[in-house]
């Protein structure tokens, strides 16, 4: 299904339209450039004649070099454009009316991984807000969706479990593009945002990330690769647990476990637990540097997918942490908070949208066959309600 993409950025260049001509501010970061490598501030300052007034940044900062969660990004200036660069992960997470003085169109264009718990999308939702305070107006440079759009996955957020994780009731996996999702955000929580999406050409809601003909540049340090990706939906889930999802180590999100996980027992039992269709797991031990077990031996799983359109890593990572449960109650748990400013929530219910989950871990049989299948299942109703918001051929 190999195909070309042209990104939103490459359309905005052919269109070059009068709103380039303004004072702008863009949200990027090391990601955020063309099939070529040239970063979107060079391009835009360039298209613009200069205009370009501010940057900002999401979380891990412009170039990406804050490794966890928590880690708050420094203000500054770019050396070349001799500009302000704004942290939107710092004392504030949304821009404050001294960034956005003189702005008058507010670009967005970033790498979204498709999972409501990655961050990008709820400081774009800070914009949003901002933006329509203000009256900027607000465009969206749509990339894909490296996970594709065709599959959403796990319960929707429940609206008492609202942070900085997830603000609105959409699935752990979305299956939409960040534009698209800007959309749907805008309408359904009343922003009331000028919003414009400049959509992306040749991309197709079947497609992963591989078969657009695009370079991975990783949006954050922990999903250096596509192979991550493909497993991040599911599970960052661990990072509401003390099993390790692989932070500290050259392949996070691909491997997991914790120093009494027995890696051959646990594979096989989460593999009967459920189908686990499109992936393979490998038998492994490994010592993170840094993050939960550091300097310590783990054993673990690394993980391999081997057919990304049939995988369910949402399905996965649940049938894992019930066969851990199953395995060894006494000794894997939950995190205490906090997680990502949330100082009251258990992290866990924070990632997946609800105390569901939990209760079920913790339950006589944890997280029986038909409990996984509720968890996972966003429900018919989310392709029927972002009907509209879609900017590709909508699923079937």
């Amino acid at each position: 299904m190999s195909s070309t993409v042209k990104l939103g950025l490459d359309v905005l260049g052919d269109c070059r339209p009068d709103w380039l001509r303004g004072r702008l501010g863009l949200l990027v970061n090391q990601a955020s450039h063309d099939a070529s490598f040239r970063p979107t501030w060079e391009s835009l300052q360039e298209w613009s004649g200069g205009g370009v007034g501010a940057l900002f940044s999401p979380q891990h900062g412009l170039h990406g070099d804050k490794q966890d969660n928590m880690v708050e990004s420094a203000h500054g200036r770019h050396g070349s454009l001799e500009i302000p660069v704004h942290s939107l992960y710092s004392e504030t997470r949304e821009p404050t009316d001294e960034m956005m003085a003189g702005l008058e169109t507010f670009v967005i264009d970033l790498q979204d991984v498709g999972c409501r718990v990655y961050t990008f999308a709820w400081t774009m939702l800070a914009c949003l807000r901002t933006c329509a305070r203000r009256s900027i107006r607000v465009v969206v440079l749509d990339r894909p969706n490296p996970v594709g759009g065709e599959k959403a996955e796990g319960a929707r957020l429940d609206p008492a479990y609202k942070t900085f994780v997830g603000e609105a009731p959409i699935p752990l996996r979305h299956g939409l593009t960040l534009g698209e999702l800007a959309r749907y955000l805008n309408r359904t929580l009343q922003v009331g945002a000028d919003l414009e999406v400049i959509p992306m050409t040749g991309w197709r809601r079947a497609m992963m990330h591989e078969d657009c003909a695009l370079p991975w540049t990783p949006p954050s340090p922990n999903l250096p690769r596509r192979e991550g990706v493909m497993l991040y939906p599911g599970q960052v889930i661990l990072e509401g647990t003390n099993l390790s999802e692989g932070r500290g180590t050259t392949t996070p999100f691909e491997v997991c476990g914790a120093p009494f996980v027995e890696p051959d027992q646990w594979w096989k039992v989460a593999r009967d637990r459920g189908t686990l269709a499109g992936v393979r797991a490998r038998p492994t031990e490994f010592e993170p540097m840094f993050g939960k077990w550091a300097g310590q031996r783990c054993g673990g799983l690394f993980l391999h997918v081997t057919d990304a359109r049939v995988f369910e890593p949402v399905r996965l990572t649940y049938a894992l942490l019930a066969a851990a449960w199953s395995l060894w109650p006494e000794q894997v748990c939950f995190t205490d908070p906090p997680y990502e400013y949330e100082q009251r929530l258990v992290p866990f219910d924070c990632i997946t949208g609800s105390d569901r989950a939990r209760k079920a871990l913790l339950g006589a049989n944890p997280m029986s066959g038909d409990e996984r299948n509720t968890l996972t299942d966003p429900g018919k109703d989310w392709w029927r309600d972002v009907g509209q918001d879609l900017l590709y051929p909508p699923v079937a």
